[in-house]
């Protein structure tokens, strides 16, 4: 009966912490949402940038025209700023008071991390709708193969930046971590051949750069690789090389960065 009743309590205590996780979570996406700085680079932001870049513009590219290429273009940098900024906001809340509150509850800190991913994503997912749905609207021209695999390589691709939020916002401490994490993501997009086509010595420059490879699968199925002002062409694997040696780099660093904050404690 004693094994009964305490296998019934653990059962019960799990199932409490895990309500309380659902709305935890459901709480800091309400938060973020209501982040107005947050939400206009976000998302704002990259749906001005297409509307300005590539509105209305039917001109053949690829499958499709070039209105899409740029709608992926901004939806791509749109999602990384996003989940830049959720991953950053996360560091920020462990080396807070809040932290140590989280610390004392029974909750596994992988549930914690877990949390804040699937509230990323939901996140991300927010400046790719908005910005589809104008594209659509808009006259963004491509089969429906573009349509879907592009938004499914935006979506999941911009998890690999909330590696990259970790790992500037432990390797840098304080406050200002976020804004310079954020500010890099622009710095990022215009050499990863995000925001406006190049070629020649800047082009090969931009080649091993983060955004480079995300923003270049996002945008394969309409291009099949083939860049903008015949500046030449990249292979799948050139871009999946530079995505994977991204992740292990921004892992390896978001690794190191824990272990020197622990290090300090």
């Amino acid at each position: 009966m004693t094994t009964l009743s305490t296998s019934t309590a653990a059962a019960t205590s799990a199932t409490t912490w895990r309500t309380r996780l659902l709305a935890y979570g459901l709480l800091d996406l309400r938060r973020l949402l209501r982040d107005r700085t947050g939400m206009f680079f976000a998302v704002a932001l990259p749906a001005f940038l297409f509307v300005v870049f590539g509105l209305g513009d039917d001109e053949p590219y690829g499958s499709g025209n070039v209105g899409l290429y740029v709608m992926i273009s901004m939806a791509a940098y749109g999602a990384v700023t996003a989940t830049t900024t959720v991953a950053g906001s996360a560091v920020h809340e462990q080396t807070t008071g809040w932290g140590r509150q989280l610390a004392l509850t029974p909750v596994p800190p992988l549930a914690f991390v877990a949390v804040k991913t699937a509230v990323a994503m939901v996140v991300a997912a927010v400046p790719i709708a908005l910005i589809y749905t104008i594209g659509a609207a808009t006259g963004a021209r491509g089969n429906a193969f573009d349509w879907v695999a592009s938004a499914v390589v935006v979506w999941l691709g911009s998890s690999v930046f909330a590696l990259y939020g970790l790992a500037v916002c432990l390797v840098f401490r304080g406050q200002n971590a976020s804004s310079i994490a954020s500010g890099l993501i622009v710095i990022m997009a215009f050499l990863g051949n995000v925001f406006t086509p190049m070629d020649g010595v800047v082009l090969d420059i931009g080649r091993l750069t983060p955004l480079y490879g995300y923003a270049g699968l996002a945008r394969y199925p309409l291009s099949e690789g083939h860049l903008p002002i015949d500046a030449g062409h990249d292979p799948v694997w050139l871009l999946i090389a530079n995505v994977v040696a991204w992740t292990l780099t921004f892992a390896a660093l978001a690794v190191w960065g824990l272990r020197r904050r622990r290090e300090r404690v």
